[in-house]
């Protein structure tokens, strides 16, 4: 099989992984990964519950030592500021200040970032969620769809070359659903890279590529309309992470 990874040419790489492996002591999580991602690509990441794919999502975030191999984003190193600057990252389980309203945490991120017009481009994207009318609490007291929600309006609510994207749907209603599918569209339609991991499988139809794993090994990485989704994904549940 000829992998889609080698499709990106170095001059429109956003990210570029060499080797990337993860084991925890003598086990094995993500076997060595080689893989690119070009400019204003759109990836689906599949697999079941321990294939490895939060693993592979939080090195690519920086968030995880890898232990071996190296991965660019935006050619600069992993976990770097100029990587973390380039590369958006959204959590299934996303994290806040115990202190910070919404808008505290999106004043924050936009200044951090250097993101203009932040104001009204957080007002869009509350609204577009569905909480623009909870911005003055503090998620850390929400449900997990309206922490899901006010992550993404995090997420989004500053700039970036590539994002990387755990599991989106979980705890999100209809709304929020249709809201996140419509940022996506947004955003790679605006030149961004998106790897979205997820059981959500209509997502597939929005993707040029698809990248399964599975017991920490690319089994498929092609483009999306060469993806036996069934096969691939045989046994899914969607409570799985």
């Amino acid at each position: 099989m000829t992998s889609a990874s080698n499709a990106a040419t170095s001059s429109d790489r956003v990210l570029s992984a060499v080797g990337l492996t993860k084991h925890y002591g003598g086990a094995v999580a993500l076997a060595p990964i080689d893989i690119d991602i070009a400019a204003g690509e759109r990836i689906t990441l599949i697999g079941h519950n321990g294939s490895g794919k939060t693993t592979f999502i939080r090195m690519l975030a920086g968030l995880l030592e890898p232990s071996d191999g190296s991965a660019l984003v935006g050619g600069h190193p992993l976990g770097s500021i100029e990587a973390r600057a380039a590369l958006s990252y959204l959590s299934d389980e996303p994290v806040f200040y115990d202190d910070l309203s919404v808008w505290e945490h999106l004043e924050y991120i936009a200044r951090l970032h250097g993101t203009e017009d932040w104001e009204q481009h957080s007002i869009d994207l509350l609204d577009a969620v569905g909480i623009v009318e909870r911005a003055d609490d503090l998620p850390a007291t929400f449900s997990r769809g309206l922490k899901q929600k006010a992550a993404i309006a995090m997420a989004f609510v500053r700039p970036f070359d590539v994002m990387v994207v755990d599991e989106p749907f979980v705890g999100l209603d209809r709304t929020g659903r249709a809201a996140l599918l419509e940022l996506f569209r947004s955003a790679h339609a605006d030149g961004a890279a998106l790897l979205i991991a997820t059981h959500e499988l209509s997502s597939v139809a929005d993707s040029e590529r698809v990248i399964a794993l599975s017991g920490g090994v690319v089994t498929f990485d092609g483009p999306a309309h060469e993806a036996d989704v069934n096969a691939l994904t045989e046994g899914f549940h969607p409570d799985n992470d």
